[in-house]
């Protein structure tokens, strides 16, 4: 399995997931801190205050990544560390932090890969509306100036957002994640105000930074029909629909699946949005970024809003999380992406998967299903580059182990151990894999 000389080896972690700091240093509430405070949001009650205290010790984790050899690193700003209101007064030591954060990349040889946007929106706004107020496009313009402003200079790889999916169900239509709410109308306003919001940041990020990649982060899920009925190839169809569709339609086509339009528009949950405003989502992008970690299969229900579920597929081997292991999939979500869509460039911006790792022994952690699972991805996309899709690198998920949203510490992504009360780092086995992955690409 070979790889092209320019293929880009990263990792990736997001603001929430590990800085900590809690509400030091001027930074502001942001949706997360107020959820995983809120009695029955979070497992256990755990909360990010301090999760891996990436804060005070980046220069560690810096040193990490040099040591695993990796060329790039996507992490995500804080919103509310930089602007603690949203808008408005800026907070001086959030933006030091993440110029500090970014000149030791730099002087370790490892490309910054920034996400301008990973779920944590600041509590001041989501107070005044959140995404649902059409005033959120105006909110993350300002924010993404400052940020491209601030930064621009010495970064080049910009992604608008990752996984809008996820802000606008999982968070607005399911109440799993922050801000907990469970209303159709909200979900789909917030979807669609996201998708606007990242049209209108591209052309910024252009105009800020000289010859900047810009692009934006897109989970995708491979759909499979539970049976050969028609009612169940349907169900998968609406929600590959839902999930990946919804999202991919905006950005390339500048519009909405129409078999899932016909369904939800009638039950009324686009009554606050002018659907022909999503023109505007589709500006030229100099990259995709793909989240994948499992497949769904699904099975029709009589569900009025959406009408599938997603059914177990028994004696498949599955993550700690429940997910199915399925490296095929990914495989063919890249072609579909390729075919369907062509954008210029894909990479994989998250891939990994949580186990119950054995605790470390003598300074090892032996994590070998963490093993052949990157194993097996990375040998996917080699198969799809042999294919001709346009792949541009692989950003494992996650460096370390972090605060896993919901989950709290119970689920761990991570290359590498963190001991939550000693804040000692050790290197897995997945770790070793990936950097010899890496020297072996490059020899």
């Amino acid at each position: 399995m070979t790889f092209p000389k320019d293929f880009v080896w990263g990792t990736a972690t997001s603001s929430y997931q590990i800085e900590g700091g809690s509400l030091d240093y001027g930074r502001g509430e942001c949706i997360w801190h107020r959820f995983s405070h809120t009695e029955g949001k979070v497992h256990k009650g755990h909360t990010g205050d301090i999760a891996c205290d990436h804060i005070h010790r980046y220069e560690d984790d810096v040193k990490l990544m040099s040591d695993l050899g990796v060329g790039a690193y996507r992490f995500s700003v804080a919103w509310a560390r930089v602007l603690p209101e949203g808008l408005g007064n800026v907070n001086e030591q959030g933006l030091d932090f993440y110029d500090r954060l970014v000149d030791s990349l730099l002087n370790a040889n490892i490309n910054p890969y920034i996400t301008l946007y990973h779920w944590d929106l600041p509590q001041a706004l989501q107070d005044k509306g959140g995404w649902e107020n059409p005033e959120s496009i105006e909110w993350y313009s300002n924010y993404v100036d400052l940020m491209t402003r601030t930064l621009g200079d010495r970064i080049g790889e910009w992604t608008t957002f990752n996984e809008p999916f996820v802000v606008s169900m999982v968070g607005n239509l399911f109440g799993a994640h922050a801000p907990g709410k469970q209303d159709s109308v909200a979900a789909y306003t917030v979807a669609h105000h996201l998708m606007l919001s990242h049209g209108a940041a591209v052309p910024i990020i252009r105009n800020n930074v000289e010859n900047a990649k810009v692009g934006i982060t897109l989970d995708q899920t491979y759909s499979m029909p539970a049976s050969d009925t028609p009612e169940d190839r349907l169900a998968a169809r609406r929600f590959a629909a839902f999930h990946n569709d919804w999202f991919n339609d905006p950005v390339f086509r500048g519009t909405y699946p129409a078999d899932l339009l016909a369904r939800l528009e009638p039950q009324g949950v686009f009554k606050n949005i002018d659907l022909s405003e999503i023109s505007k989502a589709c500006v030229p992008i100099d990259f995709l970024g793909v989240n994948y970690y499992t497949r769904n299969v699904m099975k029709a229900t009589d569900e009025p809003l959406l009408g599938f579920e997603q059914i177990k597929v028994e004696g498949a081997e599955h993550t700690a999380m429940g997910w199915e292991v399925y490296p095929d999939g990914l495989l063919h979500t890249l072609l579909y992406l390729h075919n369907a869509y062509y954008p210029p460039k894909i990479f994989i911006t998250e891939n990994g998967c949580a186990y119950d790792d054995p605790a470390p022994v003598d300074g090892r952690v032996k994590d070998s299903k963490r093993v052949d699972y990157y194993r097996l991805h990375l040998d996917a996309v080699s198969r799809a580059i042999d294919l001709g899709v346009p792949m541009g690198g692989y950003y494992a998920w996650s460096l370390m182990d972090n605060f896993e949203w919901a989950e709290g510490y119970d689920k761990r992504f991570g290359m590498v151990y963190v001991d939550f009360e000693t804040q000692e780092r050790i290197p897995k086995d997945s770790a070793l894999y990936f950097r010899d992955r890496i020297r072996e690409s490059q020899a």
